[in-house]
């Protein structure tokens, strides 16, 4: 067994699984301690490292694509003290940190674990019921049914409509997006058949998200939602599932056909472009994928 206990958490693996306590430290994130335990078990792991650093190292897990629902809905956009799957390891512990990422490695090789997608989620996802007030509204989630209610900074044509409630058996989707600069963040639920979503102030299914402290715990929410839905990879589950951005509008803005775009529509291609690299960053988005779809995009201005 190997463990190694740090201020931001303690790491503890068996042989069968990587078990994840956070810690109580200033910088363990609210994500990390609202989700409280996480076990990873070993055929859900794609790679362990440790990074060295002069002041503190990081161990790092990764996990398989499509493996956990956190990570699917999240897409690589959650912040440093948010990843539960990150741990900052002292200076003086450097040499517990590589025996760890040793065992874990070995544990694989022998194991002959793949590091391919999976085609199921190997994790459970955070426990319900959830309840998460932020932004301008607040999502309880018992397993099954989804309800909104909006709060005193909710648009009127929004509120107005009254709160809203839905089972995960009617969704077609669920996405997460975090604050970004001037950009609010969302959480979106699409209804079945639903028509296209207006911008995330106006949409009676979803909640908008002004880059508060609390933010990150709707992505808890749409990681306990995505988990009961169809796996994106599922043969049963058709493109519309997929509750994490995916490549799909690449051909789509390939075949778009290029000319000026009016000025008002400048920062909408901007935000695209940057959405594109967090695409691209996050594993999402091949090399390939990425330079098809931002040239596409920067012939449109």
């Amino acid at each position: 067994m190997a463990e190694i206990i740090q201020k931001d958490g303690t790491w503890t693996f068996d042989g069968d699984a990587v078990r994840i306590v956070p810690g109580r430290d200033k910088g363990v994130g609210l994500l990390r301690q609202t989700l409280g335990e996480v076990v990873v078990p070993l055929h859900a792991l794609a790679g362990v490292s440790h990074e060295p650093g002069r002041k503190a190292g990081r161990l790092r897990l990764k996990l398989r694509d499509g493996a956990d629902p956190l990570l699917q809905v999240t897409g690589g956009r959650l912040p440093d003290a948010s990843d539960p799957y990150r741990l900052t390891v002292e200076a003086d512990r450097t040499g517990v940190a590589e025996y760890f990422v040793d065992e874990v490695r070995n544990a694989l090789l022998l194991d002959q674990v793949g590091a391919g997608p999976a085609d199921a989620y190997l994790l459970p996802g955070p426990a319900v019921p959830i309840t998460v007030a932020a932004g301008d509204g607040t999502v309880v989630f018992d397993g099954d049914r989804v309800a909104l209610d909006w709060n005193w900074t909710t648009e009127e044509a929004k509120s107005s409509g009254g709160p809203r409630e839905f089972r995960v058996a009617d969704l077609r989707a669920v996405e997460w997006s975090p604050s970004k600069g001037l950009d609010n963040g969302w959480i979106r639920f699409t209804l079945a058949g639903a028509p296209a979503a207006p911008a995330p102030k106006y949409d009676p299914y979803t909640v908008e998200l002004f880059g508060f402290k609390k933010d990150p715990l709707m992505a808890l929410v749409a990681a306990a939602v995505a988990v009961r839905m169809p796996h994106p990879r599922s043969a049963a589950a058709p493109a519309e599932h997929d509750p994490a951005p995916s490549p799909a509008p690449v051909p789509e803005l390939a075949a778009s056909a290029p000319g000026p775009v009016a000025a008002e529509d400048h920062d909408a291609l901007l935000r695209r472009l940057r959405e594109l690299g967090d695409l691209h960053q996050g594993g999402i988005l091949t090399a390939e994928e990425f330079a098809a779809a931002k040239q596409a995009v920067l012939r449109r201005f």
